[in-house]
């Protein structure tokens, strides 16, 4: 019976450990793409950045004012 009772254990402590395992893996995972969202993030900022230098170097009006929001709402009337 202690045998089948230290087997028993024993088998458990292995799932509890490959568990932990897997655990630690997919938190390792999310960290991970974590980390890289946020570098698509600060990127994202950076290229909108560059945009808005590049277009009012050249004179061009902002991609997203609000003329451009009341031209959208006009169109569909059309």
């Amino acid at each position: 019976m202690k045998a089948k009772r230290q087997q028993a254990r024993e088998s458990h402590m292995e799932c509890h450990q490959k568990f932990q395992a897997r655990i630690q893996a997919a938190e390792d995972t999310i960290q991970e793409q974590h980390m890289i969202i946020e570098a698509l993030v600060e990127e994202k900022a950076s290229l909108l950045q560059t945009i808005q230098g590049l277009q009012e170097e050249n004179g061009a009006p902002a991609p997203f004012d609000d003329e451009w929001e009341e031209e959208l709402e006009e169109d569909p009337e059309e």
